[in-house]
């Protein structure tokens, strides 16, 4: 895959929010098959697309970057064919991978996470105003109507906006998919009205946020979107937040002692009811061969 190929991709994969790695090699000190400029996308599955060494560095680069998609922090990888004598420091981790064929890697993996999807409802000036201002927070603002809403447990919130057009259906579909922010924009007495006729438990009622924002005065439709976007920002920031997918298993190369990411992509056989994984075809053939010498 060349580097406008793949660059294509990454453009495709930010287009549809689907989580990827970016690695990059910086530097690579010869022997090894990989040379600084290469680069692949690391996908939440292990699946990798472009080259950034043979299958022993491809193991190191897709354990490290599942960790790195979970964290959303970027991170150097430096890969050693023997014990690594460079200590970890932030931002940078060293891994002894003996597969390799004597040169060591430096690899930089970039985490490329979706931003936070707002899902808002109608087309009011409140309703324009919040995707103004929430693209430079760094939120997705998604315009939409109330008929057509499909919130899902992810989107950081859902607002409808729609001065009294498909409120209940809305609010109703939010509260059951678990987003963590719902909002009304309504005055006090009429967003009472609406959230008594949902059907929904009192616990999910009282997560409406009615009248949306927090009260800061605000009057135009742009204060009043300032308004709502700030309560949003304070309840995430008082609010652990979720990490993306779930926290990447690993496994012991019985062969080379390498930890490797554990992934429909990862090699593998089955050996006394259990699935051994393995860093590259070599450790895997050898373990075939002599299970019973690798297995204590």
């Amino acid at each position: 895959m060349s580097r406008a190929d793949l660059a294509d991709r990454a453009s495709e994969l930010r287009r549809t929010r689907t989580p990827f790695v970016h690695a990059t090699v910086v530097r690579a000190a010869h022997p090894t098959s990989a040379h600084a400029g290469d680069a692949a996308l690391i996908h939440a599955d292990g699946s990798i697309e472009g080259f950034v060494g043979g299958t022993c560095a491809e193991a190191s680069v897709r354990a490290q970057a599942l960790g790195v998609l979970l964290s959303g922090e970027p991170l150097l990888l430096r890969i050693r064919p023997d014990a690594a004598t460079t200590p970890d420091e932030p931002g940078a981790v060293t891994v002894t991978n003996p597969c390799l064929s004597g040169g060591t890697l430096e690899i930089f993996l970039e985490p490329h996470r979706p931003a936070p999807r707002v899902v808002v409802v109608g087309s009011t000036p409140v309703a324009r105003a919040l995707a103004a201002l929430g693209g430079p927070l760094g939120l997705h603002v998604e315009l939409t109507d109330g008929d057509s809403t499909r919130p899902d447990p992810e989107d950081a919130a859902l607002i409808v906006a729609s001065h009294g057009r498909a409120e209940e259906p809305a609010l109703e579909a939010a509260l059951r998919a678990g987003v963590p922010y719902v909002g009304l924009v309504a005055s006090r007495t009429r967003g009472s009205a609406v959230l008594a006729g949902l059907d929904v438990s009192e616990a999910d009622r009282s997560r409406v946020h009615s009248p949306a924002g927090l009260d800061l005065g605000a009057r135009t439709a742009g204060e009043i979107a300032l308004s709502i976007l700030a309560e949003m920002v304070t309840e995430r920031a008082a609010t652990v937040p979720t990490p993306v997918g779930v926290e990447p298993l690993t496994a012991l190369d019985p062969v080379c002692g390498m930890t490797v990411g554990v992934s429909d992509s990862t090699l593998q056989a089955a050996y006394g009811g259990h699935t051994v994984h393995f860093c590259c075809e070599h450790c895997r053939t050898a373990f075939v061969a002599e299970p019973a010498r690798f297995a204590g």
